[in-house]
């Protein structure tokens, strides 16, 4: 029987790999472009954050700067924070506002009770779990002998609630993206000539939850290949 890693089956991840290189590729180099071109009303990332969240009447949610220059901007539900890198917090360039904005997307998201991020909150712990735990399960069972089935079958089981949360990650990332949209134009952060390259920020950006997405559920097709000729 092939060896589990190198069998034809692994051809089935190649278009998620390409797109995933790409996606990297791609918001590398448009962030870098757009994080040139500072805008024209001269606000850092921080400040355009607090009035669009003030805008949005969530003046009790709070910013903080990170010290490090790496792209680790999120917001925190549990804390109502937004938390963002100093390339964001700390510029005013029209790739920080985009980002910026984006993650103020989240926080209006929590505050509406958005289902799909609600619903991709309850399913941390699965996606946790079922990216570990699945693939070891599978792995002990595609090498043992009668119970190899049952734990093939479980790990697909784990494996299939990490394939989930990538999916329902979509809805929320696009929908926080054109939230972040509408903010930065409605409450003139950004100018309309502007708002385009902050776009095309948040566009390669969701590319990757795209290629993320891809190479889950490919994972799984091949598992389940694999598990049928066990």
């Amino acid at each position: 029987m092939p060896f589990f890693f190198w069998d034809w089956t692994m051809i089935l991840l190649v278009p998620a790999l390409l797109l995933s290189l790409y996606a990297q590729w791609k918001v590398s180099s448009t962030f870098n472009k757009y994080s040139k071109i500072p805008s024209a009303y001269g606000r850092d990332g921080a400040q355009a954050a607090r009035r669009l969240l003030d805008g949005a009447g969530l003046s009790n949610v709070s910013i903080e700067v990170a010290g490090g220059s790496g792209l680790s901007d999120h917001y925190d539900p549990r804390s109502k924070t937004l938390r963002l890198s100093k390339n964001v917090g700390g510029s005013s360039s029209l790739a920080a506002l985009g980002v910026a904005a984006h993650e103020v997307g989240h926080a209006v998201q929590d505050s509406r009770e958005y289902v799909p991020m609600k619903v991709r909150g309850s399913l941390v712990p699965v996606a946790n779990l079922g990216s570990s735990l699945g693939i070891i399960l599978f792995m002990v069972g595609f090498f043992l002998g009668d119970a190899g089935p049952f734990l093939m079958n479980l790990g697909i089981v784990f494996f299939s609630g990490a394939v989930l949360f990538t999916l329902v990650t979509l809805p929320v990332e696009f929908n926080a993206s054109s939230r972040a949209m509408t903010m930065l134009s409605n409450q003139g952060i950004l100018s309309s000539v502007e708002l385009d390259g902050a776009r095309a920020v948040l566009r390669a950006a969701a590319l990757t939850y795209v290629a993320a997405a891809l190479m889950a559920i490919l994972q799984l097709v091949r598992l389940v290949l694999l598990s049928q000729r066990r």
